[in-house]
């Protein structure tokens, strides 16, 4: 079998330490740390209160507002970092064949904090008869990141979502490779 070389073309970044790739790339280099106390939540009930949590992100500052609803926060992550990815790799989407584009997203899990509040509005309110957003299950499925991805640029390649925990980008760079 002859090996093929697989050639990353750009990249895009939110992390605990920089939500772009040079501010990721500068603080690592620094030796910052993303560690600090849980703001997303009450953790005070918890024995760790610390955690590793994304800073200064405002979506609606990368998508429409109404659009940004209908999506969980890892999509959000997604979208914006794939935004970034496009830009960086200098690719003209105009000049290429986009049957021939796709899009393989990893994700551990989907959209957790959806699931949350759903199941949370289900339970204060079972009283009155379930009642579950219509978006509940969109905005919860670990493909739909793949799929806001490929409409916002018009991609009609491959289109999925691989989960492989700790090993989820690497499956899904090998997962893009055979293709």
């Amino acid at each position: 079998m002859k090996l093929k070389r697989v050639v990353v073309t750009g990249l895009g970044a939110i992390t605990p330490i920089g939500n772009t790739v040079s501010e990721f790339r500068d603080n690592l280099f620094k030796g910052v740390s993303g560690a600090g106390p849980i703001t997303h939540f009450d953790a005070t009930k918890f024995k760790t209160q610390f955690a590793c949590e994304i800073k200064n992100f405002d979506v609606t500052s990368y998508i429409d507002r109404k659009e940004a609803r209908k999506m969980d926060a890892y999509t959000h992550y997604g979208v914006v970092v794939a935004k970034e990815a496009v830009t960086d790799s200098g690719l003209d989407i105009e000049k290429e064949d986009l049957n021939r584009i796709g899009v393989v997203f990893g994700a551990g899990i989907g959209g957790l904090s959806t699931f949350e509040e759903e199941v949370s509005n289900y339970a204060l309110n079972k009283e009155n008869g379930p009642k579950f957003s219509p978006f509940f299950i969109p905005k919860m499925i670990s493909d739909i990141a793949a799929g806001h991805i490929s409409i916002m640029y018009g991609f009609h390649g491959p289109n999925y979502a691989t989960c492989s925990a700790c090993a989820t980008s690497t499956n899904a760079i090998a997962d893009a490779f055979n293709l």
